[in-house]
């Protein structure tokens, strides 16, 4: 089983098949415009410049499970990604990540990569703010917050997951070796 087995909705609402990302190397984010994180789009819209014409593609999930933070339709999502964020990569329907109606995605990235940590700048201070949502945040492979990413090879493998407080130059250099 790969990523390419699975069917999600694009930003229309249209089911689409991933396997026509097969050859490319994919990074899967969970999403949201009002977060704290939410300023990632900027490097995340630099990676994905950089490295777009050598087979690399940024697959973006909108997700409202956290703080409510991704307020809206898909469509008021888009808009605000595109004209405030300048998001050039494909923008997907709104989804669930964790709990009774996760994407069926999801539960395939968790079970091939399960949360390890929460590490890279500021991670002790997010680690308090999970801690006091949940205090076994540790203890399950759910994603823990927004802009939780997944790195998956050319093969449709999920092969790192990267937590929202990890630096994006480590998520750079990851996707640099796979390409």
């Amino acid at each position: 089983m790969s990523i390419y087995d699975f069917e999600v909705k694009d930003g229309e609402g249209n089911t689409i098949s991933l396997s026509q990302y097969k050859d490319k190397v994919l990074l899967i984010v969970n999403s949201a415009t009002e977060c704290g994180f939410t300023p990632q789009y900027t490097q995340l819209n630099e990676i994905y410049s950089e490295f777009n014409e050598d087979g690399f593609e940024i697959l973006d999930f909108p997700c409202n499970q956290f703080g409510g933070q991704a307020p809206g339709t898909t469509e008021e999502i888009t808009e605000v990604c595109r004209s405030k964020w300048l998001v050039p990569y494909a923008i997907f329907d709104k989804i669930e990540v964790n709990g009774e109606n996760e994407s069926p995605l999801y539960t395939y990235l968790k079970k091939e990569q399960p949360f390890k940590d929460i590490t890279g700048e500021g991670s002790e201070e997010f680690k308090k703010i999970l801690e006091s949502i949940n205090p076994n945040y540790m203890d399950n492979d759910d994603i823990k917050w927004n802009f939780t990413k997944f790195l998956v090879d050319r093969k449709g493998n999920a092969i790192q997951r990267f937590e929202p407080t990890e630096d994006l130059n480590d998520v750079k250099e990851a996707i640099k070796a796979l390409l």
